[in-house]
């Protein structure tokens, strides 16, 4: 059959012989005459692109896609697929389409005027905001009821920490078991996903946050406290460990010292903990052991415990100061962010020459220890941990992909870590994180392909959210609102500014 419009009876006809998704009766409705077809409430057929659906399948030429309302119907490839009279095409030809992406370790998704469109001009469809509370579930209702445009929300609920800390208003501190199960009770009554555990809980009262999830069947990620060792909290069942927290001693010939270090080192300043802490890293990075890791990753394998390493901010941690002054896409950052961003990044950039020698060691031993988890088949995802000093919202997942190419993933490899693997991690990859029939119209389309070099992510040509198609132009007008709030020093903005991520503290 030539590639030109049909009748949508013939269309109806070629979908339920062709094998090119669900069956025919399902779209029907919207390709009968006298009806709508307008999206996104219509179908709307992507036509001549070059797909690489998230599965691991090669790139594949000349597709097509399907989709009606907020969900893809049908995928067909080669040329001859028909179109049916009155219903929007869009050709893609020389272009290449992924699906949505979603960044892990996101943070401050109630920034509306930045950090939503931001996120969807990225083509970042889906964000696990990581501390969440009130005004992440307002903002997250605005979004999903159509008043702002901005990526689906998976969300904990307030980060849940021991009496030693550096949190402050909206966290939950914990001093006692009964704490403990209030909390954990309260954050799934007002609808967090899951309880996000933090640095500072002591063993025990760790050990009872892991009884109350358990208790009330909700999942428990976030930081391994300090005192707790990465090996018992796969073992209890923590879901997601972020920022490679406890696995350069987990994996280090040392391990056992430098456990014994920890635990007679009392938890009285957070402050002071964390540079213990960082130092113990640096000290564990220099005495990998094969064999010792090789162990580890096994368990991590067994228990499903997903990694999320952030190496995005990482990287901020260990960069000198000035290393992203120049970052053109900081002028889609209000002022508010900018300055204690810097004040804040001082905390951990290198100051000497010698300095940066060590911590670009160091950084460069994380990003090994990912590839060495990678090649093991440890569960790996894309987060950045998106504003920290510096990690911009949407941009920043691009960078996170490249970096992650740059431990030994494949571009494949890292596309499904924010993607296929994301959808899985989060247990909703019966409807997310490929491009497959029956899935959710979340998909980017590029300008360049990504297997061929990784970067091409950021090329970003247009954005399907929800079956919405944002081309070119309104991507453009998007970030040029952005940019214009940006410019704006509301108290709005200024307030979301000082709720900034706790994932690396600021005295």
């Amino acid at each position: 059959m030539s590639d030109v419009d049909v009748s949508r009876r013939e269309f109806l006809r070629w979908l339920s012989v062709s094998g090119a998704g669900v069956t025919a009766a399902a779209i029907a409705p919207m390709l009968l005459p006298g009806t709508a077809n307008a999206a996104p409430a219509g179908a709307t057929i992507y036509v001549n692109a070059t797909l690489i659906d998230g599965t691991g399948a090669p790139a594949r030429r000349d597709a097509t896609i399907v989709v009606v309302g907020d969900r893809i119907v049908a995928v067909a490839h080669g040329p001859g697929v028909p179109r049916p009279a009155g219903v929007r095409t869009v050709d893609l030809r020389g272009r290449y389409v992924i699906p949505g992406l979603w960044d892990m370790h996101a943070h401050n998704i109630v920034d509306e005027a930045i950090f939503p469109p931001l996120y969807i001009a990225n083509g970042v469809t889906g964000v696990r905001e990581m501390r969440g509370g009130p005004a992440v579930r307002a903002t997250r209702a605005r979004i999903e009821g159509g008043e702002l445009v901005g990526p689906r929300v998976v969300a904990a609920g307030p980060i849940v920490d021991g009496p030693v800390t550096f949190l402050g208003p909206g966290d939950i501190i914990v001093n006692n078991r009964a704490e403990v199960i209030e909390a954990v009770r309260r954050i799934k009554r007002d609808g967090g996903e899951f309880v996000k555990v933090y640095s500072h809980l002591t063993p025990q009262l760790y050990q009872d946050v892991v009884d109350a999830a358990r208790r009330e069947r909700i999942t428990f990620a976030g930081h391994i406290p300090y005192l707790v060792t990465a090996e018992t909290a796969s073992r209890a069942g923590q879901h997601t460990v972020e920022h490679l927290l406890g696995v350069p001693v987990a994996v280090s010939r040392e391990r056992d010292v430098i456990n014994a270090l920890i635990g007679a080192t009392p938890l009285v300043d957070p402050f002071a903990y964390y540079y213990f802490m960082r130092e113990l890293d640096w000290r564990a990075s220099l005495s990998y052991d094969r064999r010792t890791a090789e162990a580890f990753f096994k368990l991590l394998i067994r228990n499903k415990t997903w990694q999320v390493p952030t190496i995005t901010v990482l990287r901020m941690v260990n960069s000198p100061l000035g290393t992203f002054d120049d970052d053109p896409n900081l002028v889609y950052i209000p002022e508010a962010y900018r300055v204690p961003w810097g004040q804040r990044h001082a905390i951990f950039a290198p100051t000497t020459p010698e300095q940066t020698v060590v911590q670009a060691r160091f950084l460069d031993s994380l990003m090994s220890l990912v590839g060495a988890m990678e090649e093991a088949g440890v569960p790996l995802v894309a987060g950045t941990d998106c504003n920290n000093p510096f990690v911009i919202p949407g941009f920043s997942l691009h960078d996170e992909l490249a970096l992650l190419v740059r431990s030994g993933l494949s571009p494949m490899r890292a596309l499904q870590a924010a993607t296929r693997d994301a959808a899985r991690c989060l247990g909703i990859d019966g409807t997310h994180g490929t491009l497959t029939p029956g899935k959710a119209a979340d998909f980017v389309v590029l300008d360049a392909d990504p297997l061929a070099d990784i970067r091409n992510t950021a090329r970003v040509n247009a954005v399907v959210t929800r079956g919405r198609y944002i081309n070119g132009a309104e991507r453009a007008r998007i970030l040029a609102d952005v940019r214009s709030a940006a410019q704006d020093p509301s108290p709005a903005t200024l307030a979301a500014a000082t709720a900034a991520c706790a994932c690396y503290p600021a005295r």
